[in-house]
């Protein structure tokens, strides 16, 4: 009985099958019929995927139930140290850094004492026409949740 393939491997062949295929992954998420951001998450590994899924995704993909195994299983949540190096992820790092303390303190301010869901959450990424270049547009929906004693 063979393993099951890991999360990293069969990220892996999901983004050699996107490239070779010249695939999106708002096709692929259209073929999961899941949110966006969520199916590029769950196929590189973040969350698990169902059954039905998992096989929309290999479908679309051509690859096998082992890729499609894979992806239902329960994943460790992390990250690779060597990404927070890659410059997109720094500076997302870097903009947390900086607003994250006002954030927080707005967030206490208008909904009193607690923190936002990363759990029970949505996010959402857009592009928006400016006249100094596009900008990026990224939602994070998190649903609050008091501290309660």
């Amino acid at each position: 009985m063979d393993p099951i393939m890991s999360r990293p491997d069969a990220a892996a062949l999901v983004r050699t099958q996107m490239s070779r295929k010249g695939l999106t992954w708002t096709k692929v998420a259209e073929a999961v019929d899941a949110p966006l951001v969520w199916t590029t998450a769950a196929l590189l590994g973040q969350h698990p995927m169902t059954a039905a899924q998992a096989s929309a995704a290999c479908e679309v993909l051509d690859l096998g139930d082992d890729v499609g195994e894979s992806l239902q299983q329960q994943p460790s949540r992390s990250i690779d140290p060597t990404l927070l190096q890659d410059p997109t992820i720094y500076r997302f790092n870097e903009a947390l850094a900086v607003y994250g303390p006002a954030l927080k303190a707005l967030i206490h301010e208008e909904f009193g004492d607690g923190i936002m869901s990363a759990i029970n959450f949505q996010v959402d990424i857009a592009r928006r026409a400016h006249p100094d270049g596009d900008r990026v547009v990224v939602t994070f929906d998190g649903k609050f949740l008091d501290y309660r004693w």
